[in-house]
């Protein structure tokens, strides 16, 4: 399921840092329930060691003007972003919650909801072109010679950067299913990449992430690919990464 939220607001601009992702994603877990949120900030679905929260966010639609000066992004509204996710309740609870809402807030910024229209997605082909909504973050944490860990981050020109995305929705499946994929293989290629253009370097709180946009070639079941698209590819998707659309498609 996927929703877009076109929001507006009474000064007719959003200024927001230009590592914005975690007011998006306090947004939408101050919108939900506190039962739901808890449950996906403290729990989520569970692969062995690994937990998972189920959903994606967008990067925000809108015209805008960066002022370098102060490190923000100024945003003329009207704006939008989508929230996409495998797990229905999610996507209930708060799209309710912003109908009902009288008064909202995204950082300091008064909003006020204009429209949402719903996405169901249904493939029915194995292979897709499809361009990244938000930058696809895959990585690995590496022992370094002293003892420490540090973090990689694999490029789309890599091996592992396909391996691991198909890993990682393997896993997604079965923490939600509870059960393997009958067909576990994804296969991700880079079509329109360049690191020039493409490579996204961002803030998360104090934590750097790299992750890439472009268009990229996928190959899987048709069940995977609709999971990837509810779910995103690679990780950090409650983060905001890893959300995509069939490139092409309006």
């Amino acid at each position: 399921m996927r929703i877009k939220f076109v929001f507006e607001s009474e000064t007719g601009k959003i200024i927001l840092p230009v590592n914005y992702n975690r007011y998006i994603q306090s947004f939408i877990y101050k919108n939900i329930s506190p039962k739901l949120a808890g449950f996906l900030h403290n729990e989520g679905f569970k692969y062995e060691k690994r937990d998972f929260r189920l959903f994606t966010f967008s990067r925000i639609f809108g015209k805008y003007r960066i002022i370098r000066s102060e490190k923000t992004l100024e945003f003329k509204t009207p704006v939008s972003f989508y929230l996409s996710t495998v797990y229905p309740v999610i996507a209930e609870e708060f799209t309710e919650s912003i109908i009902k809402a009288d008064d909202m807030k995204i950082g300091k910024n008064k909003i006020f909801l204009s429209s949402v229209e719903v996405f169901m997605k249904k493939i029915n082909k194995d292979k897709m072109r499809i361009r990244a909504l938000s930058p696809i973050v895959v990585y690995s944490t590496l022992k370094k010679g002293d003892g420490g860990k540090k973090t990689y981050y694999y490029s789309p020109f890599e091996k592992e950067f396909s391996d691991l995305v198909g890993k990682n929705i393997m896993k997604k499946y079965t923490a939600y299913y509870k059960k393997k994929p009958v067909d576990d293989r994804f296969i991700i290629k880079p079509y329109k990449v360049s690191e020039k253009r493409n490579l996204i370097i961002t803030f998360y709180k104090e934590t750097v992430i790299k992750g890439w946009t472009g268009i990229y070639e996928i190959e899987s079941s048709p069940e995977l690919l609709e999971f990837s698209y509810c779910t995103g590819i690679g990780s950090k998707n409650s983060q905001g990464f890893g959300m995509w659309e069939e490139w092409g498609e309006k």
